[in-house]
């Protein structure tokens, strides 16, 4: 297997990792720590005043990021920035759905647009380094051409 698809692989395999068992030990001893300070029932409030604020800033965030890519496309121009934002809004609405602290606040900060650009920046390196521009207008992935080598031959009809 070649160096770079395997290195791709395993820092997958560590973003994995970390979503699914770092990120809910992480906010378990959040939600345990805050409950210790403010008791369990202001606890419970506050994550369902923060889910409450989600997702009305998740409406109106979004309402406007529809609007500007249909403006967008409207004047025929390309709605790079339009479509970052509408993806990080969706990215940031998912992790407002997941109960906790600290994705409900990386999702926050996804969605307000004073810190979306941030995040734009972030996703366009993540999405650019993926990509390899072939030409005029195209783009593949990296990596073993999805084909296979060339191998020259003749066809025999039997």
């Amino acid at each position: 297997m070649p160096g770079p698809a395997r290195r791709r692989r395993s820092g997958l395999g560590w973003l994995l990792v970390g979503l699914f068992i770092v990120v809910p030990l992480v906010e378990i001893y959040v939600i345990i720590q805050v409950g210790q300070a403010i008791g369990p029932w202001w606890t419970i409030l506050l994550l369902v005043a923060d889910s409450i604020l989600g997702s009305w800033l998740i409406r109106l965030e979004g309402s406007r990021a529809w609007r500007a890519l249909r403006e967008t496309l409207d004047s025929g121009r390309m709605p790079a920035k339009e479509l970052a934002d509408g993806a990080l809004i969706l990215i940031g609405g998912t992790l407002m759905l997941a109960p906790g602290f600290v994705t409900d606040a990386f999702g926050i900060l996804m969605i307000l647009p004073v810190t979306r650009p941030l995040f734009r920046r972030l996703l366009t390196r993540v999405v650019a380094s993926r990509l390899v521009v072939t030409g005029p207008g195209t783009a593949r992935r990296p990596g073993p051409d999805p084909d296979g080598p060339v191998i020259r031959g003749e066809v025999v009809d039997e």
